[in-house]
Order: C-alpha cells, then sequence, then structure tokens
C-alpha cells in the first residue's frame, strides 16, 4: 500500500508528546488562511511512498516516542493513515497523533469505516481548523486556540469528548 506524502521529519518536537517521526500527508481540502503547510493542500502534489517503507525508516530512529501523522489532512487518505498508524503501534508499540481540520464530532457522524479505523488507532487527535484571529504560540501542539488535544481512546469508550493532558471532559455528546 501507498500513501501520497509532503514530506517525513524523523526527530520532530513539536508535533506532540516526545520525540516524533512526523509524517506530513499530502491533500487537505480546508485551505486555512495562515495554514503553515499550503504546500500540501494540492492531492496530487507531493510524492507516494510505499507505507512498509516508512514503517521500516521508522525503526531506524530509537529514541522517538511516537508518530505523528499530519498534513494536508491525513483524513483524506484515512485507510492509508490508518494502515500506517496500526502498523506501526503493533509493530513499534508507538502512540499515534493525527492532526485534521476536522472536528471529532463530524468524523463520528460521518460513519465512514476508514476515519473510524484512523480514529481506533489515534491516541491524540488535534482536531479543528487552523484560526489564524485565533493563534497563540503558548498553547501546546496546536496553532489556533478553538483546536482540541483529545484523548481518542478515552472518548470512544465514554461517548464524549476527553482532552488530552487536562483530566476534565467536555459536555459534548458523542454516541
Amino acid at each position: 500500500m501507498k500513501i501520497r506524502i509532503a514530506g517525513i521529519v524523523s526527530d520532530s518536537v513539536v508535533d506532540g508528546p516526545g520525540v516524533r517521526y512526523t509524517i506530513f500527508t499530502q491533500g487537505c481540502p480546508h485551505h486555512c488562511q495562515g495554514c503553515h503547510n499550503p504546500q500540501t493542500w494540492d492531492p496530487k502534489g507531493g510524492e507516494e511512498k510505499r507505507i512498509r517503507d516508512i514503517v521500516r525508516d521508522i525503526k531506524r530512529h530509537p529514541f522517538i516516542q511516537g508518530i505523528t501523522l499530519s498534513g494536508g489532512d491525513p483524513f483524506l487518505q484515512a485507510q492509508e493513515s490508518a494502515f500506517l498508524a496500526k502498523e506501526v503501534k503493533e509493530k513499534y508499540n508507538l502512540n499515534v497523533v493525527t492532526y485534521t481540520g476536522y472536528l471529532m464530532e463530524e468524523l463520528l457522524a460521518s460513519n465512514n469505516e476508514h476515519f473510524m479505523e484512523l480514529l481506533k488507532n489515534t491516541d491524540i487527535l488535534v482536531d479543528g481548523p487552523y484560526m489564524e484571529e485565533l493563534r497563540d504560540l503558548n498553547i501546546q501542539f496546536r496553532g489556533s486556540t478553538n483546536q482540541r488535544l483529545i484523548d481518542v481512546p478515552k472518548t470512544l469508550k465514554l461517548g464524549k469528548v476527553v482532552e488530552w493532558g487536562k483530566g476534565k471532559e467536555s459536555t459534548v455528546e458523542i454516541a
């Protein structure tokens, strides 16, 4: 299986907790004003890579704590992104952070099996579009204050959005 990517950073410290292997997927429908990665918008841009080659390369970086799927939007290639996330979790027991311009509630309401597979293999979801007017350089792992850090396993288990790292639950019912 192949995935279209814009690039890889093998030692990021800004795309989730710890040292991360970040894959920037290609293609994004959101086109957020002030986007950090506008070169990733075109779904035909970037280059195709075999997922098994990416998984092998991850093994060459023993000090990473996890991988991050960024973009673009990994949900435009949800089947491929889910496969990659599952392989990394199963083979190397790494955690997965996934960025998306969609809201968690939109992903769940879509009833898309590939979206669900990617969510099931994601530990932390950074959701929501980047909003330049809400930019804040003091918030962790996000660009704007509308974006949430979601503890996906707890959210799926409890049926309501649980924010990661805060120990608090929102009141948004999703089930």
